[in-house]
């Protein structure tokens, strides 16, 4: 470390140097790089091994979690939903048994904070669609997800975008398992393989923008072709709204504009 005199102040990296205020002193200090291989095996770094495993674990544990909304997540997600998700399943790893390091990734026990979760942030489902609606209900045997909405003004509970003249609202569901460490392999693994990963979504008709839908809308998720949904995997639904344009009579996607929460969890 050494102080900068020069008479123009700096803060921030340049050419691997890195300027900063401290106390009132301008000071300078060259950038610390530290091997990989001394991270893997100096015991000084252990608790960044543990953290560097841990976050591993939550990596792959959300990428089943986007995986099985795979079909809608293009429309709805933002730039950053990657790193969101797996802030999200960082965040239970705590709650997980085992030694740190390699605590249980115990999502079934840990729902709660991802109920909520928004794929665009800037795009927040609750602000786009807010009609009264029973739902989405998830059965005891975690096989069926229906959500129902009673008839409604679209130009009071929907902000469209620019350009949209019809959308459809869509539930979607998915299974993401617990995750555990595996000494052998030396990586967190699915404690079920199947369904990890593994999701449905349906859509309504079609819904012209500006008026009364002119009915109830039922949405129905049947996923029994699973089978018996083991004990240790969790099963998220979601609910989302996507946004059209009609042009000499058939309908386009929007670019943008459409949303998506995790509205419940079991």
């Amino acid at each position: 470390m050494a102080r900068n005199n020069s008479f123009i102040k700096l803060e921030g990296t340049l050419d691997g140097l890195t300027f900063y205020n401290k106390d009132g002193n301008n000071l300078v200090k060259t950038k610390n790089q530290v091997s990989r291989n001394r991270i893997m095996n100096d015991p000084a770094y252990k608790r960044t091994r543990e953290n560097m495993q841990e976050f591993g674990g939550a990596a792959r544990c959300s990428k089943a979690l986007r995986e099985s909304f795979a079909s809608i997540v293009r429309l709805v997600a933002d730039t950053y939903l990657s790193a969101r998700i797996t802030g999200k399943v960082r965040s239970v790893v705590p709650n997980g048994a085992g030694l740190r390091g390699e605590r249980n990734i115990n999502l079934v026990d840990n729902l709660e904070p991802f109920i909520g979760f928004q794929f665009n942030l800037s795009k927040p489902f609750d602000s786009q669609f807010n009609a009264p609606s029973t739902g989405p209900v998830i059965d005891a045997s975690r096989d069926k997800v229906s959500w129902s909405i009673p008839d409604f003004n679209t130009d009071t509970y929907i902000k469209k975008p620019e350009g949209a003249t019809h959308c459809k609202l869509a539930l979607a569901a998915g299974y993401v398992s617990n995750y555990e460490w595996d000494p052998a392999l030396k990586s967190y693994e699915p404690v079920e393989d199947t369904p990890n990963g593994a999701g449905e979504i349906v859509y309504s008709d079609a819904i012209a923008l500006g008026a009364m839908v002119g009915t109830d809308t039922d949405l129905t998720l049947n996923l029994t072709t699973y089978g018996p949904i083991p004990v240790t995997t969790a099963l998220f639904a979601g609910t989302a709204i996507v946004f059209f344009q009609m042009v000499n009579g058939e309908l386009y996607e929007l670019a943008q504009g459409h949303s998506m929460k995790i509205a419940t969890a079991g």
